[in-house]
Order: structure tokens, then sequence, then C-alpha cells
């Protein structure tokens, strides 16, 4: 498997390309214009390009199939080099603004869900990217392959914003030196310029890792699987839960360096009948005490063969309620690309028995 050029930071691409404006405008090539080969970068000698396309693929990745929904999110399934696949989403989080004349007030906001890993250690009951298992971790070409494969195939301009969000397949911090370095090559400012405040980890609880992604100081948010309130229920949704519990959890967050205008998000997978009721949240009040937190609560996403099931929007509703008047910040997030397949895995493990 050749390395690819989204591999490189700016900074590495000029040890690896001479002269260093023929690596200037290679580095534009793959984040201002899209490049999906040598052949696209007309401005660059053949001999360079030929010298390259033995040594490195431009990118990593290609889009296989696709979904969209109703709502505008996008599904997408990746085939990497060595035939494995992963899974992105585009998600509209805000329309196009206009004036009273027709002219754009504002431009739409839109999200990328990203994967970092293909499969998952982490075996959370609810997941269903858990059910294959674990393969291999994601080259940090390979993430950012993922960001740039959906602004090409959206026609989203370079310099416009977007947010991404690691939470797709995997798990982020088991894939920290490729994460960080991901995270580092968006923020080139020569290149997509994406800061670290539009930049969001979320993890299932690696309480050491947290601290370590701290130390790295990128700037980044983070965001916490939470899903549970006591160490019994939460190993049973997510058996890591007996090696970084709840508690450890929390004292690393702590400890993680926040912006001192931003919130550090949990993330609470309600699932009928499991973590739905009252007393659930009485306890999470109590848990979130001291932190600058905002809770995000998010329906279950049902797929075929789980035991889970969607909770009843009246107990989505009264549990924020409960939240929201003991203090803390809490959302319902809006099930995006519920007619397609968007929970993580889905797409993948449908193309999959499509196949077999």
């Amino acid at each position: 498997m050749k390395s690819s050029l989204l591999d490189f930071t700016q900074k590495e691409l000029l040890t690896q390309i001479k002269p260093s404006f023929r690596a200037k405008q290679i580095f534009g090539w793959l984040y201002h214009n899209y490049a999906e080969n040598f052949d696209d970068m007309k401005n660059i000698p053949k001999l360079l390009k030929d010298e390259l396309g033995e040594k490195f693929v431009v990118n990593p990745l290609k889009i296989i199939k696709k979904e969209e929904s109703n709502d505008g999110t996008i599904k997408y399934l990746f085939e990497l080099q060595d035939g494995k696949t992963v899974e992105s989403v585009w998600l509209k989080m805000k329309d196009t603004q206009l004036d009273d004349n027709g002219d754009v007030i504002q431009e739409a906001k839109y999200t990328i869900c990203v994967s970092t890993q293909v499969g998952c250690k982490i075996g959370c009951a609810f997941c269903l990217t858990a059910k294959g298992g674990f393969t291999r971790d994601l080259t940090a070409g390979e993430i950012v392959g993922q960001v740039v494969a959906l602004k090409r195939d959206n026609d989203h301009k370079h310099n416009r914003m977007i947010n991404i969000v690691y939470m797709g397949m995997g798990e982020p911090l088991d894939n920290l030196n490729n994460l960080a370095k991901a995270i580092e090559i968006f923020k080139e400012e020569e290149g997509l310029c994406i800061s670290g405040k539009r930049q969001t980890v979320s993890t299932s609880g690696l309480s050491n890792k947290i601290d370590r992604l701290g130390e790295m100081d990128l700037g980044v948010h983070i965001a916490i699987s939470l899903h549970a309130v006591d160490d019994e229920l939460r190993t049973e949704l997510i058996p890591m839960n007996k090696a970084h519990n709840i508690s450890s959890i929390i004292e690393a967050v702590k400890r993680f360096p926040i912006d001192t205008r931003k919130r550090v998000m949990f993330e609470y997978l309600v699932i009928k009948n499991k973590n739905d009721d009252i007393a659930s949240a009485k306890k999470l009040v109590k848990l979130l005490s001291g932190i600058k937190a905002k809770v995000n609560l998010i329906y279950f996403n049902p797929y075929p063969g789980t035991e889970y099931k969607r909770p009843e929007k009246a107990d989505m509703v009264a549990f924020q309620e409960y939240l929201v008047n003991h203090g803390l910040l809490c959302t319902i997030r809006d099930s995006k690309g519920i007619d397609i397949s968007a929970a993580c895995g889905q797409l993948k493990e449908k193309t999959q028995s499509e196949l077999e």
C-alpha cells in the first residue's frame, strides 16, 4: 500500500518534493483544487509527476456508494487501497439564508462526520460497527482524504468553513498519533485552514488518552460518549468501562484544556427503558456538577438485530427539561438521515450483506 500525499503536512511535503515551490504548488492542488490524481495537476512537470507516482498515490480512497436523505444528509462508503471500507457522513446543519431580494446573507453550514479506524476495538453493545470487530487504524491521509472527498463531491470550496466531528467508525483516541496528525493537516493555513475549534474529537472515554490529547494542546473540542450514569449500565453498553470507569473519565475531563468560552460535550444515547428515566437525569446532574458541560441527548437509531429500542419523544423531552431546570445546557439532537443507513456501520454492513 503506497503512502498518500495527504499523509504529509506542508512542512513534510517540502522535504519530499524539490524544488520547494513545486511542493507548495502540489499542496495547493491537493487542498484548493481537490486533485484526485497526478494528471489533474496541470502545471507540474510530467517527469516530477512520474517520479512521485512511483512512490505515492494522491487519493488513498474512493467513493463506492452513497445514500442521500430527504434532509440533505449524505452517507458515503469509501474503499481504501487494501479493499477495506469505511464510512463518512455529510450533514447539513443550517440552510442558506436569503434576504428579501433573494441575495445570500449566510451560506448553508455543514459538518463532516469522519471515521478513524476500520472497525473498532471498543465493542459497544449498541453499535453496529462493533459487529465486524477491529481491522486496522486509518492513516492520517485516509482520515484527511474523507474530508477532501466530501468537499469535492459537494462542490464545497476550500475556503468555505466546515466543521469536522471524529464520530464515525472507530475510537479516535485509539488511533491518537494519526488523528493528531490529521488535525494538524486540516489546520494548515495554506490548505483547508480548519481551526481546532471547528474540530471535535468524540471518545468513548479512554481516560489516559484524554490526558494525552490534552497535553498535545491541539485546540480541539472534546465530546464524551457517556450514555450511562452508573458503571453497571455503562459496562453493559461499553465493556471498556471496566478499565476506564465513569469517575476516571470525569477526572480526565476536568484536567482537559478547554477554551473558556466553550463547553465539554457529553453525548448521551437514550435507549428506551435503559437510561431514559428521571432517576438517571438526577444522577447525570450530580455527575456533571462543577464541569462547564453541554449534554447532547441522542435518540437510539435502531438497526436490524438489535435488542435496544428508540425512546419515546415525551421521555426525551422530560429528561431534557429536568437537566435544563437544574442548570445544565441540554439539546436533543435531531435524528438526521433516518431514512437512509445513517447509523455508524449501517451502510457498510448493508453493502456487505448485499455482496454475500
